[in-house]
């Protein structure tokens, strides 16, 4: 009875995991992007959309692109308004949603991009890590005094 019921546990929750692979796929396997960003392009351009049928999604479309610390460029669409205020040159932490593999005409790219963090490239906030406003960590002093040296011009 007890081997009955361990397998039956077992095989619940197998289901349950392959229900949030499926389910929530993109938040599972999204990834976190940092550096510069290369472009933010809105999508439909300002036009006349009276009558139109544009949906707010569809009017606060973008597509983003971030260069990473290595070089490599990374591209994702988004609907998220506050690409509106983003603009090339900047540094940016976004976080990318990917399609579902099962999802073959967009497999293998991004959607969702979510901006987290907006900061100028080079400040402070980028070189260590920290959000603006925040106050940076106080490096770890030596308990030894270090002799000075005389200064010489």
């Amino acid at each position: 009875m007890k081997k009955i019921l361990s397998i039956v546990i077992l095989v619940l929750l197998a289901l349950s995991a392959g229900f949030v692979c499926v389910k929530y796929y993109s938040y599972v396997f999204a990834k976190t992007i940092r550096g510069q960003i290369v472009n933010v392009e809105k999508v439909n351009p300002n036009t006349t959309i009276v009558g139109s049928g544009v949906t707010q999604a569809q009017l606060y479309s973008f597509g983003v692109a971030i260069k990473d610390e290595r070089g490599e460029i990374h591209t994702a669409s988004s609907e998220d308004r506050q690409w509106a205020v983003a603009t090339s040159g900047q540094c940016a932490e976004a976080k990318f949603f990917p399609y579902p593999p099962w999802e073959l005409d967009k497999g293998g790219t991004y959607h969702g991009a979510r901006l987290i963090r907006l900061y100028e490239c080079g400040s402070a906030a980028h070189q260590n890590g920290q959000v603006p406003g925040a106050q940076p960590a106080q490096p770890v002093q030596d308990e030894a005094p270090k002799s000075a040296a005389p200064a010489t011009h």
